[in-house]
């Protein structure tokens, strides 16, 4: 086949130039990314291997090389894994909008690029950071398996365009050859690529070798010293989650966290264990203590690597954690899988299931140690994932108290960044209140305002603050804790004082026929007009049913576009507002009834705004308004 001369996609071009203009102060992670990307391919080949015996010929001793040449001003990085065809360089080099690139790019422009290094491997996009350092890069490889020495090679200078032609190599796997840019020469140099590849590589699996000059002692003449050339191992290869925990430094696991999930700030926490039984493994999990980048889109991939006595079998095994945990990062090492084993058999494998079971429970009790032992770590850990711990209570019925005793809520209690807990709540619970009261918002400020509280705050009832969108469902799913029912505040009826029931029933009567007269006139919009229990101050509010949706999560499906159920809502009045004794004395004067009908309307629409609505008619709200202002300053 002829040489083809392409063009990259406009994203990568706009990458590139990213990468060659912006001044980051980590250059060096190009070699932490084209050594990560080698293990990969080796891992692949690997696996091949050891379950294809067509693929097991022509790879010989796993090894990464580096090879440094001073003379020509290159660095090349070599592997003999699986390598790549024609078509794979061409889409995995020429293309890379699979890998999110778009996303990086806005990204990267909106944050300090020297502080984020780190995006580069989170999206995907690190064998593009060699052009930080080189002004042109070949790329030679061959595909496992193939027999003869046909080959591909890559080059592009980065300059929008790349080249790829027919080429000649006798082992599998990829040399990426480095054009080294004048003022980047430093990464010939032993101590310079030494360093790197023990900051960032030192776990790799697979050696990582160099060839290096050292002086010796003359067989022949013990007076004299030869130089001698010979490959040196850069990496300890030590797997770090086979060692003992006790020989295991803080530093250690810190660098191995950041090693796996390309995070510059330490975890939060560190879960090493060994498990034996009916499921023999050990498993290095860390809890971030940052939330990672697009952990809310369905495109995050979940899961620690899956290893099988030490083969990597697949980076991120999604059967592993349930999806409430997937901010969970790490590594699980199985005695008892096969090594063959496909995301269709884990799906279905009992000791897979097992080893979640296990990882869910150890992850949720270090969750709750953290939150006894160290309450300033477990906050700043709820405000990073605390969104994402309390959907399990939606999704894992048979945990959902054990995950709801890790929520951390604000209440109209709390003051300033202090925040309660479920059993906190309870404990302060006055011996008259029989649930566990709560409100769903988007404010705090505005909450506290809200006429939905009045008669809570009145009666001294403490009332959790929901801010997030999914929180009904999440409340809804909870039902109720340690026999205590949940009840929103915005929903349903409120019987908060039963001595005042008389009242209640002498005030219905007396307000009978004006309720009868505002739900024919608001008949189009409300199911019901009724008194209310819940106001002290505020002259009404607009309910839904216990059963029906709440307001905050049927404004977040609207605004996704999704058709909602249009529901009439229940419109209480509160009997002790002055406005209400003055409408009801309009009720015998037929020359007053358009008035009465202004009022009505006015109240309803006072009561869209209130929940965070926009009143049915502006215009018209805007003009009773105004005609209202005019009539009271005529009389003075």
């Amino acid at each position: 086949m002829t040489t083809q001369h392409m063009e990259f996609k406009t994203e990568v071009k706009q990458l590139l130039d990213l990468m060659i203009h912006s001044l980051y102060s980590h250059k060096e992670i190009f070699l932490r990314e084209l050594i990560s990307n080698a293990s990969d391919a080796i891992d692949k080949s690997r696996y091949e291997a050891l379950t294809n015996k067509e693929m097991s010929e022509g790879a010989g001793e796993w090894k990464i090389r580096l090879t440094p040449d001073r003379t020509a001003g290159t660095l090349t990085v070599s592997d003999n894994g699986i390598g790549m065809t024609r078509d794979e360089i061409v889409e995995s080099l020429g293309t890379i909008a699979h890998s999110g690139t778009k996303e990086f790019l806005r990204t990267l422009q909106e944050r300090d690029k020297q502080a984020n290094p780190e995006l580069i491997g989170q999206f995907g996009v690190g064998f593009y950071s060699v052009f930080m350092v080189s002004d042109r890069v070949t790329v030679l490889t061959k595909k496992a398996g193939l027999q003869s020495s046909m080959a591909v090679r890559w080059e592009s200078t980065a300059d929008g365009s790349f080249t790829v032609d027919d080429a000649e190599k006798e082992d599998q796997g990829t040399d990426i050859v480095l054009h080294l840019k004048d003022d980047e020469k430093k990464y010939l140099e032993e101590w310079e690529l030494r360093n790197v590849v023990t900051k960032y590589s030192d776990y790799i699996d697979h050696p990582i070798v160099m060839e290096v000059e050292r002086k010796k002692p003359d067989a022949y003449d013990k007076d004299k010293t030869i130089s001698v050339k010979e490959d040196e191992t850069l990496n300890s290869r030590k797997a770090l989650w086979l060692k003992d925990k006790a020989e295991i430094s803080e530093t250690e696991y810190n660098d191995f966290y950041k090693h796996i999930s390309h995070d510059f700030n330490n975890p939060s926490k560190i879960v090493h264990y060994k498990a034996e039984g009916t499921s023999e493994f050990t498993a290095l999990l860390f809890i971030p203590s940052k939330v990672p980048h697009g952990i809310f889109f369905k495109e995050f991939k979940i899961g620690p690597t899956l290893y099988v006595r030490r083969v990597q079998i697949m980076d991120h095994c999604e059967e592993l954690i349930p999806p409430y945990l997937r901010f969970i990062t790490g590594v699980v090492d199985s005695s008892d899988l096969p090594l063959n084993v496909s995301r269709e058999i884990l799906q279905s494998n009992r000791q897979i299931e097992t080893i979640r079971k296990s990882l869910t429970k150890k992850v949720l009790d270090t969750l709750a140690e953290m939150k006894k032992d160290d309450p300033d770590k477990y906050r700043a850990f709820h405000n990073e994932f605390g969104r994402i711990l309390k959907e399990g209570i939606h999704y894992d019925f048979a945990r959902k108290e054990q995950i709801a005793d890790l929520l951390l809520f604000s209440s109209t209690k709390t003051e300033g960044n202090t925040v309660t807990t479920l059993d906190t709540y309870l404990t302060n619970m006055p011996i008259a209140q029989e649930e566990i009261y709560y409100i769903t918002g988007t404010d705090r400020n505005e909450i506290m305002k809200s006429p939905y509280l009045e008669a809570f705050v009145e009666k001294g009832y403490e009332v959790l603050i929901m801010l997030d969108e999914i929180d009904d469902i999440i409340m809804g799913s909870l039902h109720e804790y340690k026999g205590k029912k949940l009840k929103s505040v915005i929903r349903g009826d409120i019987h908060l004082d039963k001595e005042k029931a008389p009242e209640t029933k002498k005030a219905e009567g007396a307000m009978e026929k004006l309720r009868a007269s505002m739900k024919e006139i608001l008949k189009d919009e409300v199911k019901e007009v009724r008194l209310s229990e819940r106001l002290r101050d505020s002259a009404c509010c607009l309910v839904t049913d216990e059963g029906g949706m709440d307001p905050n999560m049927e404004k977040l499906l609207k605004a996704m576009g999704q058709e909602v159920p249009e529901t009439k809502k229940i419109f209480e009045i509160n009997p002790t507002h002055p406005v209400f004794d003055a409408m009801n004395a309009l009720l015998g004067d037929e020359s007053k009834l358009n008035l009465l009908k202004e009022y009505t309307e006015m109240l309803y629409n006072q009561a869209l705004i209130l929940e965070g609505s926009k009143p049915r008619d502006p215009a018209a709200f805007a003009k009773t308004v105004s005609k209202l202002m005019v009539e009271r300053l005529k009389q003075g």
